[in-house]
């Protein structure tokens, strides 16, 4: 609940006593659209004791002067409307009626540009207070309902906000709660629980607004308002109250309360007019922020289940990344990032866009994210996965249009490879601090087809870090891509500054600025990398021909490492293993067999052979020779698997290094 107050003094004093804003008996206090706010306290809008015939604020094309046939209904039975017009007749068109409809121009342009729902409240507290009311109370409906969906039993209604002019010593009316920065006090309802046959649940389905005083009101204000109500004199006398529901498209949003002192003219029938027509505004107003606040909460939440809920943590390189949307929609894009760990302990990194700000663009996004890791486990080099990538984008239509990034590093070789469907380039930090924009051919983007991708082969020294991002980085209405690549390698040579460089979480803060302040045109995704590399005495690589006697020499060379790293108590188990994939991999290999020790916080081993046929498990018969194999390298390794390649296949299995 915020509770507001709006001041009170000179010139609106002297309207009300004269006979106040919409009284009946006075002009309309214009409403003048405010400016931008730095405080979350609205101001009033000014009020004026005469009439000068100008137009009021700022009323742009003009008011629309609603007929009779539509605002009329809003009227409680019995009540006409103040000023009724013979037919044919022209009103004054400097008389109150006019005067009104100025006052609803402004005021409803007002409540409509809020965008959210404090905004959009602060905006009724301002056109309302002190020009149409003394104290407004807003009450909505706690869950706001969202779209069609029906509402939760049981239905309550939460204080929301209280907007206030200063009390008047001479009124004695002190029974309103005063500004204050303490809790609602206790004699007004915080929370109300709606019963279906209540009187306030039949005014809220009524939809129209009614004064306080009008016949079966009273119990609906008490039940609104809670003890106030009922104590004498807690609230004005005669016609100062009007409760107006707010009626959105489909639902009850909540309801509004304006009250009028006792030294001010009470409420018309033409007023009441004004506050069904305020509340409407208002009413839609609120619907549309719940629906805008919605809108951006699923989208941010469909963004997050289609990026990566956490990084790889692949041996001989650290990963980070970031992701920020674009600031000025609710709407999902179409930057993704990715890593994914591919055999012999290199890593895919990935980084793409597809063009656009829609649910479509995410959905093709996913598609192609999904097809990229579905390329990487056949470990292809980044030119065929781009190709194949570009294939697919065809296959989901031709308006479909995305730029990719595909690098490929390996640890062991400290190499990187990497190639380019027009994406802006890749940006290598140096061990010494040195920035470099990573030159390589840009190819076209995916989708266009018929064009053939180039991959480009570099040395990644250890302690380097790249960057791959999207062009949201380095992108704006006011810088184009070369000045904003120019800018971001720049900040990422700063980062160093004759130093060690960063870690990657500081970094990825730092490169974000590269824009400067102000907002963001486009999404941005981050993907960076640090290379470690493994050291060379921690790698054993051999090739081994394929012949009877291949399984006992890989046992011997097996055996020699450990010994060398210190682990002979995973001799017996690691030859075993070895030895029983070796063996399986003679068996349908026709070149050379790799075989592959390498030692981080885990002992692994890859054979790699030139067959496609990938091993599976199977149960074996006690009368088998065979078929035990896979068996016990289950039994035996921490992690085991098997990858195809366009070469062939590895097999691969792990053991944790007993700690010392």
């Amino acid at each position: 609940m915020t509770e507001h107050h709006t001041p009170h003094e000179g010139p609106a004093q002297a309207s009300r006593q004269s006979g106040g804003p919409l009284s009946g008996a006075g002009p309309v206090a214009p409403v003048t659209p405010m400016g931008p706010r730095v405080t979350r306290t609205p101001q009033p809008p000014p009020a004026h004791g005469r009439h000068d015939g100008g137009r009021p604020g700022q009323p742009g094309k003009g008011p629309v002067t609603p007929s009779r046939a539509d605002t009329g209904r809003h009227a409680p039975e019995g009540d006409a409307p103040e000023a009724e017009y013979a037919e044919g007749a022209v009103p004054d068109s400097t008389g109150p009626q006019t005067d009104r409809l100025r006052y609803l121009d402004v005021a409803t342009r007002q409540i409509a540009r809020g965008m959210d729902l404090d905004e959009t409240l602060r905006e009724l507290h301002r056109a309302a207070v002190p020009a149409f009311a003394d104290v407004i109370f807003i009450h909505l409906h706690d869950p706001l309902p969202v779209g069609d969906e029906k509402s939760a039993a049981p239905v309550a209604l939460q204080l929301h906000s209280i907007d206030r002019t200063p009390e008047p010593a001479h009124t004695g009316w002190s029974r309103m709660p005063a500004p204050t920065s303490l809790p609602l006090p206790s004699d007004v309802a915080e929370r109300v629980h709606l019963t279906a046959t209540g009187r306030l649940a039949t005014l809220l389905l009524a939809g129209r607004p009614a004064f306080g005083d009008a016949p079966g009101i009273a119990p609906a204000v008490a039940e609104l308002l809670g003890p106030v109500a009922s104590v004498p004199g807690a609230l004005p006398p005669g016609r100062r109250l009007v409760i107006a529901p707010l009626h959105g498209r489909h639902h009850v949003m909540g309801t509004v309360v304006l009250l009028r002192r006792p030294d001010r003219p009470a409420f018309t029938g033409d007023d009441l007019l004004v506050a069904s027509q305020l509340a409407t505004h208002t009413a839609l107003g609120v619907q549309k922020a719940v629906m805008y606040g919605h809108e951006a909460s699923v989208a941010d939440t469909l963004q997050h289940t289609m990026l990566p809920s956490s990084l790889p943590e692949p041996t001989g390189v650290r990963l980070a990344s970031r992701y920020l949307p674009a600031s000025k929609t609710a709407q999902v894009g179409g930057d993704w990032y990715d890593a994914i760990p591919l055999p012999g302990s290199r890593v895919a990194l990935i980084v793409g866009d597809v063009m656009g700000h829609s649910m479509t663009s995410a959905a093709i996004m996913g598609q192609l994210r999904t097809s990229v890791q579905t390329l990487a486990g056949l470990d292809l080099p980044p030119d065929e996965v781009l190709h194949h990538l570009d294939e697919q984008a065809q296959r989901l239509g031709s308006d479909h249009i995305a730029t990719c990034l595909y690098a490929i590093y390996d640890p062991i070789s400290h190499r990187l490879l990497m190639a380019s469907a027009g994406h802006p380039p890749a940006v290598l930090l140096h061990p010494d601090g040195r920035g470099e924009v990573l030159r390589i051919p840009p190819g076209a983007p995916i989708g266009v087809g018929g064009v053939a991708f180039e991959s480009v082969e570099m040395p990644a020294p250890t302690g380097a870090t790249l960057l791959l991002y999207t062009d949201g980085l380095v992108e704006s209405r006011e810088t184009d891509v070369g000045t904003g690549v120019e800018a971001l390698r720049a900040r990422l040579q700063a980062t160093a500054d004759g130093r060690a460089a960063p870690s990657l979480e500081r970094l990825c803060d730092q490169v974000l600025g590269t824009l400067g302040p102000g907002t963001r045109d486009d999404d941005i995704a981050l993907l960076a990398a640090r290379f470690e590399g493994f050291p060379p005495d921690s790698v054993g690589y051999w090739f081994l021909a394929p012949h009877p006697l291949t399984a006992r020499q890989a046992r011997r060379l097996t055996r020699r490492t450990l010994r060398r790293w210190g682990l002979e108590s995973l001799l017996d188990s690691t030859e075993l293993m070895v030895s029983e994939v070796v063996t399986n991999a003679v068996r349908f290999a026709s070149r050379p067999i790799a075989l592959r020790l390498l030692r981080t916080d885990v002992l692994r081993c890859e054979v790699t052979d030139d067959s496609p046929q990938v091993p599976r498990m199977r149960h074996a018969e006690p009368g088998d020779e065979g078929g035990r194999g896979l068996f016990l390298v289950n039994q035996l390794a921490r992690r085991w698997g098997a990858t195809r390649l366009s070469t062939g296949k590895v097999v691969w299995f792990e053991q944790l290094i007993p700690k010392k």
